[in-house]
């Protein structure tokens, strides 16, 4: 089960490092996180396309090693 579980983690965290490098940078940088930059999230600065597809699976595989880990941290204590 413990080598099971380690090689999840090992595709997931190799889906999530090539999902965020292949997203684009954003023009607008920290000063719109801070300045309120919720167009980007909600308006007219949406990701479309390929970037949408990219975000997607940055946000499930994101969530899924943060799962596999929790439960690997609970079963090997």
């Amino acid at each position: 089960m413990q080598t099971v579980l380690a090689v999840i983690t090992l595709v997931i965290s190799l889906v999530l490092i090539i999902s965020v490098l292949l997203q684009e940078g954003s023009e607008a940088g920290m000063g719109a996180a801070i300045a309120g930059g919720t167009d980007k999230l909600f308006g007219k600065g949406a990701a479309k396309g390929f970037q949408a597809v990219l975000q997607r699976i940055t946000v499930v595989s994101g969530v899924a090693f943060m799962v596999i880990v929790f439960i690997m941290g609970a079963m090997f204590r």
